[in-house]
């Protein structure tokens, strides 16, 4: 189908990807301040489709090149899923920070769902730095049970 990438706000980047051009979602994220959505059932399938999805590029853009620019272009991955009762909840809150395993990025779990409610489990966002700069107290934010 498609994708796009908006990019009217001055700091901000927000992007939808959709087939190989989602290769453009994950460059137009890279360093800078910026959110995507897609379509998966759990955040770390958020992840691998992130990888999948550009390797329908074209044949020139591999995994060796594809995975880890998409590790050092996602700081958090937010999951939400539609409830039975008709409502979208967060499921879950996935650190990534940056880290390539093989073909296989790291994540470590910030927030999961048990039972019917999100607690705070025991993974911490890379790159502190960047929220204090936006002016977020992280660790005071995270030491909050959700």
């Amino acid at each position: 189908m498609g994708g796009s990438v908006s990019k009217d706000a001055p700091l901000t980047r927000a992007a939808t990807c959709w087939t190989g051009q989602s290769l453009q979602c994950v460059w137009t994220l890279l360093g800078l301040p910026g959110m995507c959505t897609l379509h998966a059932n759990s955040a770390r399938e958020a992840i691998i489709k992130m990888c999948t999805l550009p390797l329908l590029a074209g044949e020139n853009i591999g995994s060796r090149f594809v995975v880890p620019t998409v590790a050092s272009s996602i700081d958090i991955v937010i999951h939400q899923a539609l409830e039975r009762d008709g409502v979208r909840r967060v499921r879950e809150i996935l650190a990534v920070p940056g880290r390539v395993e093989g073909d296989v990025i790291e994540a470590a779990d910030i927030f999961v769902t048990r039972g019917e409610s999100l607690r705070r489990a025991d993974g911490f966002p890379p790159h502190l730095d960047r929220f204090q700069r936006a002016g977020y107290d992280l660790p005071a934010l995270l030491a909050q049970e959700a």
